[in-house]
């Protein structure tokens, strides 16, 4: 009896932990939705290996996103959904196939993407996802605009 009351006191204890938010995490509001993440973390990941991933890049007179003011242009109320659609390009398409030679940066890129794919699980949960598919739809010409200027 006695063991089964500590262990339901040891898994409160370690879920009510899980709810804390860790050193170095910070809310974030975006747009409509709230989301908490320690950007420190995964920007002390990325320092780490920076150098030998963009040694890496055959493409170096090319970049993704080279106007960070760009992403600064997105309206507030469109920024949750965009910042979704980044996650999910990051957890689908980059990490899947960024795999290197070398084991540190391989856990390096795993921690990152864990942080990525916990936050974007959290992003989804704040969607109108009928609202964001409605609005994508409705804005398909400027992406066929886009793709022609290409």
């Amino acid at each position: 009896m006695k063991a089964s009351h500590f262990f339901l006191c040891l898994l409160s204890m370690s879920s009510w932990l899980n709810l804390m938010p860790t050193a170095g995490t910070k809310i974030f509001h975006i747009g409509a939705c709230s989301i908490s993440m320690s950007v420190s973390e995964i920007r002390s990941g990325f320092t780490a290996i920076k150098a030998n991933i963009q040694a890496r890049d055959p493409i170096r007179t090319l970049s993704i996103l080279s106007r960070p003011h760009s992403l600064h242009k997105v309206k507030s109320s469109e920024r949750c959904c965009v910042t979704h659609q980044l996650f999910n390009f990051y957890v689908d398409k980059v990490f899947k196939h960024c795999k290197t030679e070398d084991s540190y940066v391989n856990r390096k890129i795993s921690s990152i993407a864990n942080s990525f794919l916990s936050v974007k699980r959290k992003l989804g949960q704040c969607l109108n996802v009928t609202s964001a598919a409605i609005k994508s739809l409705g804005e398909l010409d400027i992406l066929l605009d886009w793709l022609e200027k290409s």
